[in-house]
């Protein structure tokens, strides 16, 4: 009689059970880390107590012996700070240029605006800067501002830097103003007009030429040599004597 058992046939036995995995350990609050840190670092040798031991005796130490992230810090502050006086002095130069250009006085052929020995050099200029630029860009106010700062910077320049660069520069200048003066004047005044340029510009050229100097210069001072004078007189060796040669000792030779 077949029974209707099926209590074995239908399970599933599990070869492999399933394995409890072991719970993580709670974890420490973020803030209670972050202060356990801050007073292990101002313990005795910690990172933030050496660091304020090394601020307290810079003063002590000096710029060379202090510690090196600290020269490093004050290098970079130094240098920023530098940049950023440098900056603004740049954009207050540029801003007085734009100005100066802009508000610059109008050239014009005739137009009296100097007195005195001045306007034998700048009336001329003037003239001539107003007749050969009326194809350029800029206006003939613009050049003659430009003549003028040229002139200036040379001139100061050259007297507190001594730079070739810059004596060339006023040279250069000098030497266009003259032209300009020459060829602007009118003929009968002309070589009076131009004399007085040159002299004007010689004058000014004892400041701007200053320490400017033709002679050689010798780096380092030449080495001293002493002469003693000393008299050798050659002495001839003396000739070896006879009792100096070994002679044989016999008691039987006279």
């Amino acid at each position: 009689m077949q029974t209707n058992d099926n209590t074995g046939r239908g399970r599933q036995e599990l070869a492999y059970l399933p394995v409890p995995f072991p719970k993580a350990p709670p974890k420490e609050p973020r803030f209670t880390a972050l202060r356990t840190w801050w007073q292990e670092a101002w313990e005795e040798g910690g990172v933030l107590h050496a660091m304020w031991e090394d601020v307290l005796s810079a003063p002590k130490d000096g710029l060379h012996h202090m510690a090196p992230w600290l020269r490093a810090v004050l290098m970079v502050a130094g240098v920023s700070f530098v940049v950023l006086m440098a900056q603004a002095a740049g954009e207050v130069v540029l801003q007085g240029l734009r100005q100066l250009l802009t508000a610059a006085p109008k050239v014009q052929v005739g137009v009296d605006t100097s007195h005195g020995v001045f306007a034998v050099v700048d009336q001329p200029v003037r003239t001539y800067i107003a007749q050969h630029s009326a194809g350029l860009p800029v206006a003939a106010s613009t050049v003659y501002t430009l003549w003028l700062l040229t002139g200036i910077t040379g001139l100061v320049l050259g007297c507190f830097s001594r730079n070739n660069g810059v004596r060339a520069m006023w040279s250069a200048w000098g030497a266009a103003s003259v032209f300009m003066v020459w060829t602007a004047t009118p003929a009968t005044s002309r070589p009076l007009a131009a004399g007085l340029a040159v002299l004007a510009w010689t004058l000014l050229s004892a400041f701007a030429m200053r320490g400017l100097t033709l002679r050689r210069r010798v780096v380092g001072r030449p080495a001293k040599v002493s002469v003693k004078p000393e008299i050798h007189v050659h002495v001839p060796a003396p000739a070896p004597a006879d009792d100096q040669h070994p002679r044989s000792i016999c008691p039987f030779r006279d």
